[in-house]
Order: C-alpha cells, then structure tokens, then sequence
C-alpha cells in the first residue's frame, strides 16, 4: 500500500468481496429453490476483476518498476486472501459436511480464536516492523518519535471509532434501519474518506515540485504537525504520480474506473442485505457470523460480516393469558376484559404478530356455592357473564355476537367463546370441592395444557390489571428471539387514590428504575411479578421447576416460601434450572394498589418474609446456580449478599440516622414486644400511629441535616453529600424516565415514610411469618342482585352501546342461545387427561386438625427463631456503632472540611466511625452500580421501543375507522369506570 496513491488505497479495499461473491454464485447453484438473481454475484465479480485489470494498466503501462509490479501482484493476491476471512457465511448452503463441521466447532470456541489469533496478529506485526525498520535504512530514534507523538493516539482513535461504529450498526439492525442507517452508510463510507482527504488539501498542500524537498526538511514538533504531515503525504501519494503530474487521461481514466468498479462489486456482492427478514432486536450472534470485524477495513467487513440467511421463519407462537379472579370488584373485572379485548382485536399485518395467537384463560376461584342443594355460580362470574354477552360494543360493529358454549368440567364448569379475531375466551369457574382454589394452582393447571411447550407463553395476569397489546408484543419480542430467556415482566404501575397510593407510585418506581434494571444487567431479575409476567412453556416444565412449583407446603418454611410469593418462587426455580428472567421497561402495566394502611401492611406482610426467604434459597445455591446459569456470576451472587445484608440491617439502620441511643431503640423494641402480645389489628393501628409520628421526626432530621450544612458553611460534608447525591441521582433517572417523571413529587412523602416502610413494616412482617392467610381480599364484598342489575343497566344504557347492530334496549332478545357441549363431544383437553392431572396435582387439600395444629405451632417456632435472629443482628449493629461512638476520637476517621471554593483548613476536620463509613460507602457504591446499570438499561429499552414503533404502529394506524371506534370505545369505558 505504500506504493499506491490514496484513491487505489481506499477503493482497493471494496475487492476484498470477490470471494463472497464467488460463494454466493456456488450457493444459489447449489440451492433447490432459486431466492435471489444469481446475476448480481456474477456481475459483482466481473466488476471487481475489471478493477483488478485497470488498476495493474493504470501502473503497468504508465508508471511501471519492478518494485511496482511486485507489489500490484501483492496488493491482487491479499485481497484474495482476505476476502476468505467469510466462508464461515456461505458454508451451510454448500452441504459440505467437513465445511460444515469446522464452522461448527469454530462457532464453539469462538472466544479462544479470536484471542489466539489477536495475538498472533500483534506478534507478526511487530516481527514485520522489528525486520522492516533496520532493512529500509531507518533509525529507531525517528520510529519512536513517531510511535510517542503519533501512533498511540491514532490506534486510540480507530480502536475506539471503529468500536462504536460496530455497535451503531448492531443498534441500527435491531431497530430496523438496516438499510437507512446500516447498508447505505457502509456503502458511502469509502466514497466520503476520498472528498474528505482530496477537497480540502488543494489550498493548504505543497505544490508537487516543492513536494520532494518539503518531506525531506520538514519536522514536526508537534503531535498536530504530525497529523498534519501523515494527511498531506496521503495526498501526496497521488499529486506526485506520473498521470496526475502530466494529466495522462488514459492514467486517470483506468484509475477512476477501477475504483468505481470495486465500489459497485462490494454493493453488487452484498445487496442481499438490502432485502433481509430480520426481527426486532434480533440477537447480534444471528446478524454477523462473527463476533470481531475488521478494523482497518470497516465497513467491508461489517457487510460481509452479515449472514447470507439470517433465519428460518420462527413458528407461530402460541400465548395463554391466565387471569385468576378472587373478590375483585366489576371496575377491576372491566380492566382485565377491556385489554383481553384490545389484544383479540390487535392484529397488525407485521409478521411479528402473524407469528402470534392468543387464547384467553379467566378463572374464578371458589365459583360455585351450594344453594338449595344445587350449584350456582357467584355473583363474579355472572357480573362477568353479563358484560361479555349484553355489550356488543366491544365487538366489531354488525358482527355476531360471541359464539358462547357451556361446558361441564371435572373441576366445576367452563364458559367458552369465540372472540371476532377467532381466538377464545375461556372461563373457568371453579369449585373448591373438586380442585384446589388460589392463583398457584389456576396457573399449574394452564401450564399442564399445551403440548408444544417449545412455542407456548404463559401471560400471567392479577384479576385486576390493566395493560396495552404493546406491552405484551415486547415480551414476546424477548421470549421469542432469546431461547434462554425463561421469563420477562414489565413496567408496574400501581394505580389508585390517597397517600398509601402516592407512597407505593414512587416505590414501585425507585425499585423498576433502580433494583430491577441493575438485576437484568448484571445478572437476572429475581421475581417476575405475577401480575403481569410472560413465561416460557419449555421453561416451566424443565425438570425441577414445575415439578416442585406443584409441591403442596408441608413444613413452616415451606407455607412461607411457597405460598406467601408463588411468582418469586417460581423464578427462584427457573433461575436454578439455568434460564434467564429479564425486565423490560417499555412494557407497561397498571394494577390496583392497596388504598389503606392495613391492606397495605398485610400485602407486605407476605411479600417480606418471602422475599427473604427465596433470596436465601437462591444465595445459599449460589454456587450451583452460578454453574448452570450463565447469566448469574459468583460477582452477581456477592452483588445480591450485599443488597440482602444491607436489608437485613435495614430497622438498626433507620434508627441510627433519625435519632439518639434511647429514642432509636426504646420504640421500635416496645412496638416488638407489643406484636407478639396484641392482635394484627391492633399492631397495624399503633403502627400507623408511629408512622405518623416517625414522619415528624424524618422532617426534622432532614431540616438538622440542611442546618448543619448552613452552619457548616458548606455541602462537602458526609451527610451533605450523602442526601444531596440521593436527591441529584433520583432527579435524573426521573429526567430519564419523562413520562414517569411526576412520580418525583412523592419522593418527599417516600422519605417521610421511610421508618415506616424500613422499619414498623419489618418489625410487623417478622413478628407475623407465622401467619400464612392472604391478608387481602379474604371477604370481598358480595355484590348482591340488585347491584348486579344495576350493573347491568350501566352496560345496557351507556351511550357507546346504542350502534346501529342495536336495534332495542332489550338485548337478552338478541343473544345467542347457549350450545351445551354433550359427553360425546371433544372438550377443549381430553376429559381422562383432566382427571388424571386433576388427581395427581389438583386435588383439594384436604383438612387435619392435627396437622394444621403441627403446621401453627412450628411456623410459630420458625417465627420465633427468625426474629431472634433478625433483631439479634440489629441490636449488634446498634451496639457496635454506638460504641465506637462513644470510644471517640481513638478509633474515628477523619476527613478534612472542604468549602465550596476548594480549600479547607487542616483544623477543622468531620468524624466518622468506621462502621459508619463503611456502610455510608458500601450503599453509595450500591447507588451508582444501580445507576449505571439502569443508563445502559435505558439504551437498549429505547432501542427496542424504536423497533416497535417502528414495525407496529404504522400498521396499528392503517386499520379501519371501524376499529378506531372500538379503541374510543375502550377509552370511554375506562374512562367511565
């Protein structure tokens, strides 16, 4: 290349495609049915070897040496040798079984090749530069000068431009601008070095008989004279040739050409790109064969970097919504029905969703009652019944109502219909007597059904949550193109009115923003809410997942475990078993938050004691789960033995920033005692009392801490910049989260909250681990005859049902008759295989006096133990800090006052404990670990959303008028109830 002009040097690089070409040619030969015009390879290897051609006449005949046609043979025979470097692409289309087996095993030790050939790389470059240097004449003194001044900052430069032009290209693929944003910039990318090198030098070079003596003078002293000697001799290399000097047209002629042919044949060679199927945020492995590019030839590398096939077409997906209703009143049965609805009537012409079917899963718990000796079902169901039959409007205008079928099942009934985008709508009501009640065992049951577990999701869904098509579409999006994910959640939203409302808004936030994003990023979420989760079929039921998610509790941890957080349980299984659960951002849902103080603190109840208790599960098999999960790391594990001892020692926490020795631990022990002795009621009414008072008190440490930095004359204090730090890094990940940004204005009253939440709560949770009821929801409220009527008559009168398929008020007159489904009929699984499953899994639990007895008196000896222990690591804590405390100045750190304006006096120091320290600086780098993690989440969450917008919502808008009636229809309906 050193004997080459700039334009051969930047075009030459294009022919390294002829060997693609070559292989595309052999393919499409080789292939049954022919997919693309083979005369585009063909025409790209002509072009390139017409290059090849004018390229050796414009040296040859015009400018010819015998160092010159050595190295045009050269420059001719390393293209060649180059463009190899991407056999791996075409060697499956070959039926070549060797060639097959060496990419195979290549693709298996990728990593080491890749680091074997690096080094050799580097080992022959030195050995050519350590050889070239005393055979040419040259000094090392002059290679030094020019290594210090110039190579070191140019290798930074290409090392980290070319870096992120590759990953630029990989976010464009996943995002669907492959052509916009991929192919057409690769493309230009030669022709735009050549204007950026040859416009801008006519002014500030040599003329070309200066040229000579002007290198041969000039010496930088500078790193930029450097620069500006390597740009001017690039240019050099052409002003100074024979056919530039004497303007031999027939010289130019042959030059241009040959590079406009290279050019062409790299776009001829790789236009299949052009025309590639490939999904939203396909994975990186399954766009480039390899892992490394090229950096000294980018973009040609990039583009024939790409697979030839990308995939085969993904089968379609089958998706099973499974929504468990338990008290839930009509406003929060409309939510679940309404986003059921707007999935049915969701259907794009994107292949995405072409790849995706839905089938819809209601269960009602305890459905049925005995009344007069016969089986009725609940209010519930009929309420449900109701608005699916009596409001056509939720259906295509003039369109049949639902085809409706009542089915007897060995568990109790089934209500089934056929929604307008003939996907189904089952029903399930069930009867306590004959199969188990509660969420847990609606979803084992769903899980059992499909037999293609490969291509099956499980949704999991509350009774009451509210949710867009696009939500469920981006964690599909994950399932379906990452075969390790076992799980993904979304964005919750709670939703509701009042302060316990405001307080979980921006808990929920701090935790998705800050907890969750850190978990996916550096290892796996470690509970994917059971109210909104996508789940993997073939994950569910490897082995030792769902066989132990359908153990029945037999031991006080297990009632626990188990029961108390069946959603963390469940992913404590699948992350043990080796698969993936991942948080997507994007994906948004709204559920009902606890409203009041008691619901609230019985909701928690059950969620801490589980929490805690999968957490240990899964630390204590952290070694194991380390080897089989290769997304949890032993550094992942040790990140996770923090978070848990920094909760652990949470209440002792809480208590030393707020107050003195005798205030922080006289309440919180009084509130103790009072919890063994007093009702739950009454606990959690003297807790709200504390609550209340605990908030003052957070008030004036806040107000303390802000005069002290008045007093202090500066903010570069300990707890300065601890709260300042807290309050600038929750202002921006609300700045990066716009539409959620609000949510900031309840981040004084979570605050306030604080020793309520981190302290009453625990104490509370602890002291009541022996209590495994629900908590919530236990006695909804019966919804009598006349409030269903009422019901009714809201549906029937509202004004979006009076549409032109509505002739009378009085729809009954309009409803299908029921088709009752006889025992010679196929049901929807066979009926022997329900009763097996049934049997085997399903069957009530039946009651024991004794062993209830035994349950009560060991979940209250595993009570006992727990809190000792929980509390015996507070009060050492307590102890411990206090003491250090009181020793003083023997044992404290000190840390210089520094004001504002960068100086300190060396007198005037702060003093801390260690122990103090040590915790203020284990969260602080917890804090910005979790930052981190979450401004990489909100990259690649903006990148898929991009993906969606872009391949979705286009053809989202191209639906009908009628349909967007239906999606007012939707609003109103919310909006209304």
């Amino acid at each position: 290349m050193p004997h080459f002009d700039i334009v051969t040097n930047v075009m030459i690089l294009n022919s390294v495609s002829i060997l693609s070409a070559v292989f595309q040619v052999v393919a499409e030969c080789l292939a049954k049915e022919r997919k693309r015009l083979i005369m585009l390879p063909v025409c790209s290897i002509l072009l390139i070897v017409t290059g090849y051609m004018l390229f050796a006449i414009s040296y040859l005949v015009f400018e010819s040496s015998l160092e010159i046609n050595i190295s045009i043979g050269l420059a001719i025979v390393g293209t060649i040798c180059v463009s190899v470097n991407w056999w791996e692409n075409y060697s499956t289309l070959f039926a070549v079984s060797f060639l097959e087996d060496i990419s195979r095993d290549i693709a298996q030790s990728r990593n080491v090749v890749c680091i074997i050939s690096s080094l050799m790389r580097i080992l022959v470059t030195s050995a050519v530069v350590g050889a070239y240097v005393p055979l040419s004449g040259r000094e090392w003194k002059s290679v030094k000068l020019v290594f210090e001044t110039v190579v070191v900052s140019l290798v930074v430069i290409q090392m980290t431009s070319s870096a992120l032009c590759r990953w630029f290209v990989v976010v464009a693929c996943k995002m669907h601008a492959l052509r916009r944003s991929f192919v057409l910039p690769m493309y230009l990318a030669s022709i735009t070095v050549l204007a950026v090198f040859l416009f801008p030098t006519a002014v500030r070079l040599p003329k070309s008989n200066q040229t000579s003596t002007f290198f041969e003078t000039f010496q930088p002293k500078s790193s930029g004279e450097w620069l500006h000697l390597m740009l001017t001799d690039a240019i050099r290399t052409l002003n100074t040739r024979d056919i530039m000097v004497h303007k031999k047209t027939g010289g130019l002629a042959c030059l241009g050409c040959s590079a406009l042919s290279w050019w062409l044949g790299l776009m001829l060679s790789t236009v299949y790109i052009w025309y590639l199927k490939i999904h939203r945020i396909e994975r990186t492995q399954d766009l480039f064969v390899r892992r490394m590019y090229e950096g000294a030839f980018l973009e040609q590398s990039m583009l024939l970097n790409t697979r030839f096939e990308i995939r085969k077409r993904i089968k379609e997906k089958k998706v099973f919504l499974c929504a468990t209703m338990w008290h839930e009143t009509y406003d929060e049965m409309m939510k679940i029905i309404i986003s059921m609805f707007r999935l049915d009537k969701y259907r794009p012409k994107t292949k995405e969703q072409r790849d995706v079917a839905f089938e819809f899963h209601i269960y009602f718990d305890d459905a049925f009652k005995d009344v007069d000796n016969g089986r009725h079902a609940n209010e519930y169901a009929e309420i449900l019944v109701d608005v699916i039959k009596e409001d056509p409007c939720i259906f295509k205008q003039k369109a049949a109502l639902p085809r409706q079928k009542i089915i007897n099942t060995p568990y109790g009934g089934r209500l089934e219909y056929t929604l307008p985008k003939d996907n189904l709508m089952m029903v399930h009501l069930k009867d306590k007597t004959l199969i188990r009640h509660k969420k847990r065992w609606s979803q084992v049951r769903l899980i059992k059904d499909p037999k293609d577990r490969e291509n099956t999701y499980i949704l999991a869904l509350d009774g009451d949550t509210d949710f867009q098509p696009s939500a469920v579409m981006l964690l599909i999006d994950r399932l379906k193109l990452y075969p390790e994910v076992g799980a993904a959640c979304g964005r919750i939203h709670p939703t509701g009115t009042g302060p316990m409302v405001w307080y979980q808004k921006f808990e929920y936030a701090v935790g998705h923003w800050l907890q969750k994003t850190a978990e996916h990023v550096f290892g796996c979420v470690l509970c994917s809410p059971g109210c909104f989760s996508l789940f993997r079929g073939a994950a569910l039921m490897d082995d030792n997942v769902m066989k132990r998610y359908t153990t029945k509790a037999s031991e006080a941890s297990h009632y626990v475990q188990y029961d108390q957080g069946e959603d963390r349980w469940l992913c404590t299984l699948l992350l043990q078993q080796g698969w993936r659960v991942e948080y997507n951002a994007a994906s948004d849902a709204y559920t009902n938050a606890p409203q009041d103080f008691k619901e609230f603190y019985n909701q928690r109840r059950r969620w801490g004691p589980s929490t805690m208790a999968n957490t240990i599960d899964l630390l204590g098999s952290g070694g194991l789960t380390s080897q089989r999960n290769s997304s949890i790391s032993k550094l992942y594990i040790l990140y996770q033995i923090i978070s848990m001892a920094a909760s652990i020692l949470g209440p002792a926490t809480i208590c030393l920033m707020i107050s003195a020795l005798t205030l922080a631990i006289v309440p919180p022990t009084v509130y103790l005692i009072l919890c063994f002795k007093l009702k739950s009621d009454t606990q959690i009414k003297i807790a709200a009392i504390m609550s209340v008072l605990y908030a003052f008190l957070m008030a004036g440490t806040i107000l303390s801490i802000i005069g002290d930095l008045v007093k202090q004359k500066t903010f570069l204090t300990p707890s300065g910049l601890f709260l300042i730090g807290m309050v600038v890094l929750y202002i921006i990940t609300a700045a990066l989260h716009p539409q959620e940004f609000s949510l900031v204005i309840y981040g004084l009253l979570y605050f306030l909250c604080i020793p309520s939440g981190y302290l009453l709560l625990v104490i509370y949770s602890i002291v009541n681990m022996n209590n495994v009821t629900w908590g919530t929801r236990e006695t909804g409220s019966q919804a009598k005859t006349t409030a269903v009527d009422t019901i009714k008559k809201k549906v029937m009168n509202a004004t979006c049902c009076k549409c032109p398929c509505v002739e009378s008020e009085d729809l009954s007159e309009k409803i299908l008759p029921a088709e009752t489904i006889t025992q010679t009929e196929k049901p929807h699984i066979p009926l022997e295989t329900q009763r097996e499953l049934q049997k085997k899994y399903l069957e009530p639990l039946k009651e024991n006096k004794e062993q209830q007895e035994k349950v009560a008196d060991d979940l209250r000896e595993l009570r006992n133990k727990v809190t000792f222990a929980f509390f015996f690591c507070n009060a050492l804590w307590l102890v411990a800090t206090f003491f250090l405390q009181a020793i003083g100045d023997l044992v404290s750190i000190k840390i210089p006052k520094i004001y504002p304006n960068g100086t300190y006096d060396p007198t005037e120091v702060f003093s801390l404990d260690p122990i103090a320290l040590m915790f203020l600086l284990s969260f602080t780098v917890l804090l910005l670990m979790q930052f981190v993690a979450m401004l990489y989440h909100r990259i690649y969450t903006l990148i898929h959303f991009v993906a969606y917008a872009d391949t979705e919502i286009k053809s989202y808008r191209k639906q009908s008028h009628q349909s967007h009636q239906v999606s007012q229809w939707i609003t109103h309906k919310i909006m209304t109830f």
